[in-house]
């Protein structure tokens, strides 16, 4: 018995509702592409589908970007053969590292805007954990990896393994065995929060520096820890005549509660110091020292530039007195595009510098009101 028409109206109703006409106008685009089995050009592709040619146009060029069609110099259109999609392994620095999730977001981000399938891990500022993470990476036969942790002594077997798998590496920031290295300067971001540090003492102290503090982060290794080399040679160069015994390095493992420790300890030390310099190797290091600084009420005393740029030292920044006078922005907002640009050439063969710096700039107080 057939239905009756308000039924039948409702069910093609109903049917309608589940169609996306854009996406079928794309498969219609694909489909005569595949169909004709030769370039075609816009106006052509136009005339046969009766689609708009701006929707044409548009269809044909996300087709091209995510590699389903290519383009030839003269504007004609061509299927090509779908090449199995892309995934990237990425292994974090830590979850509760600001900067290592601004790192991963971006590069989420990135990755889904070109359709790379990105697994993520966590190594948790630990050793064995970016060990076993990279052994899952090998297990999960992911397509390149790129690693983000600390400890220098645990590089070589993460280098290794993934060489042995024969898996492309791109290493951030600390250099691994058999990797393409990404990341900051350390040595230049280091000077030139040096030369911030000597700057404001000659204009608010007349030069003169009892101190200046390294909160560094030996366990990262040399490259990483020439951020405090750096940083004390840009002190050096705007206050020439400051004696060697001045300059301390101290390990804050790069952490907020140890450098709090390690700086309220050396404060408590000398109470009746106050011209004191500080450079930490990352932000979560200065956050514990302005932390120190702000109870031991040595506010006056001390001025602290930071690495990295998170938006909690924008905040503190910003604040009346703080002794957190600026930090390096490593930018972490363009890695995910340059670290998917580096890989896929990588795997594209093509050749690649073993040092890939990223852009980096010096965030202070001043130029932050500046464009309030």
């Amino acid at each position: 018995m057939p239905l009756p028409k308000e039924l039948m109206a409702g069910r093609k109703t109903t049917k309608r509702l589940y169609l996306i006409p854009v996406l079928s106008k794309a498969l219609d685009i694909l489909e005569l592409l595949q169909a004709e089995n030769q370039p075609m050009t816009l106006e052509a592709i136009h005339r046969q589908t009766r689609i708009s040619k701006t929707t044409v146009y548009r269809v044909l060029k996300t087709f091209v970007h995510r590699g389903y069609l290519s383009q030839s110099p003269d504007g004609m259109y061509r299927q090509v053969t779908r090449p199995k999609k892309m995934r990237f392994g990425f292994a974090g620095q830590s979850a509760d590292m600001p900067f290592s999730n601004e790192v991963t977001e971006s590069l989420r981000d990135a990755a889904a805007s070109v359709g790379v399938d990105l697994m993520v891990l966590d190594n948790r500022y630990d050793g064995p954990t970016a060990l076993k993470n990279a052994d899952e990476f090998v297990r999960s036969k992911v397509d390149l990896v790129i690693e983000f942790q600390v400890e220098q002594e645990v590089a070589p077997m993460i280098g290794d393994r993934i060489a042995a798998a024969n898996i492309p590496l791109i290493a951030i920031d600390i250099p691994h065995p058999h990797a393409t290295y990404f990341g900051v300067d350390n040595y230049r971001v280091g000077i030139e929060a040096g030369q911030t540090l000597a700057a404001f003492a000659k204009a608010n102290w007349e030069g003169t520096v009892q101190w200046v503090l390294g909160l560094d982060l030996q366990e990262a290794g040399p490259l990483v820890q020439s951020r405090i080399t750096g940083a004390f040679e840009g002190v050096r160069s705007g206050i020439p005549e400051l004696p060697v015994e001045s300059f301390v390095r101290i390990d804050g493992r790069g952490m907020r509660d140890k450098s709090k420790k390690l700086v309220s300890d050396f404060l408590q030390r000398h109470p009746k110091d106050k011209h004191i310099l500080i450079a930490a190797a990352t932000d979560s290091s200065a956050l514990g020292a302005v932390e120190a600084v702000r109870e031991l009420k040595r506010e006056k005393h001390v001025a602290i530039v930071g690495q990295d740029c998170i938006a909690e030292v924008i905040s503190e920044m910003k604040k009346d007195k703080s002794p957190l006078i600026g930090s390096v922005s490593h930018e972490a907002g363009s890695y995910g595009p340059s670290l998917i640009h580096l890989g896929l050439s990588l795997l594209r063969g093509q050749t690649v510098p073993p040092y890939n710096y990223v852009a980096h700039k010096m965030v202070t107080r001043e130029s932050l009101l500046a464009v309030e």
